[in-house]
């Protein structure tokens, strides 16, 4: 494995019920910027929001597919468990009292590792974990209510749960380049590309929890971040000859991406940084207007008319 095609995360793509809710509470809730409002490419009646920080950099991206009255999912192993955003190690007190005012329940804060969470859940019951540390150096999102001292600043990691994360482990280590950092019982944590919340990934083990049950609340992929279509074609290549069958590429306009599944059964993302979703919009637009490829541009009518309103 060559170290240095895959350099941390690029966002995590979730299902949530309400498109409404959902981006109520990622936007007005957590502060963060509603990076850009799209479709599902392979199923365009339905809407892709993205969120993240002020101009959509890679490593602060959380999406999602909202179906409206999809069952509710159920979060079990072979899947993202926990979604981990990274806050200045001040911000405690704010966001207690944020969520107080709110009222979204909390639990914490805990201690692991050297740093400090809080855990919650979205609308429609995605975990989440706002880890306290002071080694981001990436600025906030700030937005009314919250000011960047306090702002989310991006993704910190994500927690993956299995029966046995072994072979899960050892695929990431061996073929997407990632290091391991630090370990406790029943969790490892790993990164790649430089050491730096953004950059890792937590396994855990649970042998007696049973396998996600996919719907509305829980994860449906993990994507990690390459610099260009080169490095993600030199990673498709050795992906295949190590054995594995990464998709094609496939265009998504803001990004390129290939997918696969990992050995433990959860579907992986490799996404290019470029070219970025500042090729439509300025920042000050950003997540303002319905955007859609050029391949869908005749059917707009026909696919703003079966959005649910936002």
């Amino acid at each position: 494995m060559i170290k240095g095609l895959v350099s941390g995360l690029h966002h995590i793509t979730s299902i949530s019920g309400s498109a409404r809710n959902n981006a109520r509470f990622y936007t007005e809730i957590l502060g963060l910027q509603f990076v850009k409002r799209t479709v599902n490419f392979d199923s365009p009646e339905t809407w892709h929001l993205y969120y993240g920080d002020k101009t959509g950099n890679p490593g602060s991206i959380t999406t999602f597919f909202p179906y409206s009255g999809i069952t509710r999912g159920k979060s079990g192993n072979k899947s993202v468990v926990s979604t981990m955003f990274s806050v200045d190690h001040s911000a405690l007190d704010f966001w207690i009292k944020r969520f107080k005012t709110h009222q979204i329940d909390y639990r914490g804060p805990f201690q692991r590792f050297d740093e400090e969470f809080i855990v919650f859940e979205d609308f429609d019951g995605i975990q989440i974990e706002l880890v306290l540390n002071s080694t981001d150096k990436r600025p906030g999102c700030f937005t009314a209510g919250i000011p960047s001292e306090y702002g989310i600043k991006g993704l910190y990691s994500a927690t993956l749960s299995y029966a046995s994360p072994d072979a899960t482990y050892e695929f990431l280590v061996r073929n997407l380049g990632h290091t391991r950092l630090v370990e406790m019982p029943e969790r490892i944590r790993l990164y790649s590309g430089e050491d730096a919340p953004g950059n890792y990934i937590d396994l855990i083990a649970r042998p007696s929890v049973p396998d996600q049950i996919a719907g509305a609340g829980t994860v449906h992929h993990l994507a990690f971040n390459t610099s260009d279509e080169q490095t993600q074609e030199q990673l498709r290549g050795q992906l295949q000859r190590a054995g594995f069958h990464p998709s094609s590429m496939q265009d998504r306009q803001y990004f390129k991406s290939i997918y696969f599944r990992e050995p433990g059964g959860v579907l992986f993302e490799v996404a290019t940084a470029v070219p970025g979703f500042l090729i439509d919009e300025s920042p000050e637009e950003l997540g303002e207007n319905l955007r859609l490829p050029p391949w869908l541009e005749e059917r707009r009518e026909i696919i703003e008319a079966g959005l649910s309103p936002l």
